[in-house]
C-alpha cells in the first residue's frame, strides 16, 4: 500500500507551518524527511496520520481519498517518546495486535519475533516501565511492526540515544525493516540515519520540500545553499575564490590544511587564510580559519601545531566539491 498526500497545508496562529503540493511513499519502500528543527518535519507525519487538526488537502491511500478510519486501521506511527502500558515487555508489544481483536496467545506469539528482530527478545517477561530509552524505542519499533500495519511512520526515533545505542538501533532496525513491506515514512534531522535507511530522501526546509530523490543523490548533489547547510556542506568556496563561474561547496571533514604558499599536489582549490582557532572534538578537530571570503571550519584528525594568528591555507581537492547553484 503507498501512502501520498496532495496540497497538505497546515497553518496555525495566521503563520503557514507546512506546504507540501505532493509526496508519496510506495509499498516497501522507506522515505526519510530529513530538515532542521523547525522545518516542519512532525508537523507533516501527524498531517499524514490525520492527527493535525488545521490540515488541508488530502491524504491518500492507494491512490485513492483516505478517511481517518481508513488511516487508523492501515498507519502505525513510533513517536520520539514511546508511550508503554504498566505490563510487561511482550504485552507492550502485542497491544496493538490485541486492540485489532486477536487473542491474547495468538498476539503474544506473533510479536515475539519482532522482539528478537530488534533485539530485545531476552526482555519480553521485563515489566515495560523498567526499560531504557533505546530499549523502550526498540519495543514501541516492535510494536509498530507487529500490527503489520501498511504504512509506518516514523518520527525521529533515535532522539536522545546515545550513540552506541543509536547506531546499533539503526543497524536492527535496517534489518526489520527489510522484512516488511510497509511504506515507511521516517522523520529525522540527521543525514546518516537517512543514508542508512532510506531508498529516497525529502529535504524540508520552512515547511516546503526543497529537494525530493534518490538518498545518495540527494545528500551528494545540494540543489541550493539551504540544502547544501542542512547536507553538512559548511565550508564555502565563491566564485572570487575558485574562478568557477558557481558558488562551491564541501564539507568540513573533506578539508584539508596545508603551509602557506604550498601548490595544489591534486586538482582542487586552496585559500589563504589566518588561523582563528583551534577545537578538539575528541577523535577529530575542528580548525576555524578566516579568509577573504569569510570563516571555513576543517574538521581532520591530523595534529594541528600552528596558534591563532598563523598563516596557513586550506585545501579541497576537486572531487571532494561540489557547485551550488542559487535558488531561481
Amino acid at each position: 500500500m503507498s501512502i501520498s498526500c496532495r496540497g497538505l497545508r497546515v497553518a496555525a496562529g495566521g503563520q503557514h507551518l507546512l506546504a507540501v503540493d505532493f509526496l508519496e511513499v510506495t509499498d516497501g519502500e522507506t522515505v526519510a524527511v530529513l530538515g532542521p528543527n523547525g522545518a516542519g518535519k512532525s508537523t507533516l507525519l501527524r498531517a499524514l496520520a490525520r492527527l493535525e487538526p488545521a490540515a488541508d488537502g488530502e491524504v491518500l491511500l492507494d491512490g485513492e481519498p483516505a478517511t481517518p478510519a481508513q488511516l487508523r486501521a492501515a498507519v502505525a506511527a513510533v513517536l520520539q517518546r514511546p508511550v508503554l502500558q504498566r505490563t510487561s515487555v511482550l504485552d507492550n508489544t502485542a497491544a496493538g495486535l490485541r486492540l485489532r481483536g486477536m487473542r491474547r496467545a495468538a498476539a503474544r506469539r506473533l510479536a515475539r519475533p519482532w522482539l528478537d528482530a530488534l533485539g530485545v527478545g531476552h526482555l519480553a517477561d521485563r515489566h515495560a516501565r523498567t526499560l531504557s530509552g533505546g530499549e523502550a524505542q526498540r519495543v514501541a519499533i516492535a510494536r509498530a511492526l507487529a500490527v503489520r500495519s501498511r504504512v509506518l511512520l516514523l518520527d525521529e526515533p533515535f532522539a536522545g540515544l546515545d550513540a552506541t545505542t543509536r547506531a546499533d538501533l539503526i543497524a536492527d532496525l535496517r534489518t526489520a525493516l527489510d522484512r516488511s513491506t510497509a511504506a515507511v515514512l521516517l522523520v529525522t534531522h540527521d543525514r546518516d540515519e537517512a543514508a542508512a535507511l532510506a531508498h529516497r530522501t525529502a529535504l524540508l526546509l520552512g515547511g516546503h520540500i526543497r529537494q525530493l530523490g534518490r538518498t545518495n543523490e540527494v545528500l551528494d548533489s545540494p540543489a541550493d545553499l539551504e540544502c547544501a547547510r542542512l547536507l553538512g556542506y559548511t565550508t564555502h568556496l565563491p566564485p572570487e575564490l575558485t574562478g568557477h563561474d558557481v558558488l562551491l561547496v564541501a564539507r568540513p571533514e573533506r578539508c584539508r590544511l596545508v603551509p602557506p604558499g604550498c601548490a595544489p599536489a591534486r586538482a582542487g582549490v586552496i585559500v589563504p587564510g589566518t588561523l582563528r582557532r583551534v577545537v578538539p572534538l575528541g577523535g577529530t578537530t575542528r580548525v576555524d580559519v578566516d579568509t577573504a571570503a569569510g570563516p571555513i571550519a576543517v574538521l581532520t584528525t591530523a595534529e594541528v601545531t600552528a596558534a591563532p594568528g598563523d598563516p596557513l591555507c586550506v585545501a579541497v581537492d576537486a572531487w571532494n566539491t561540489r557547485e551550488c547553484p542559487s535558488r531561481s
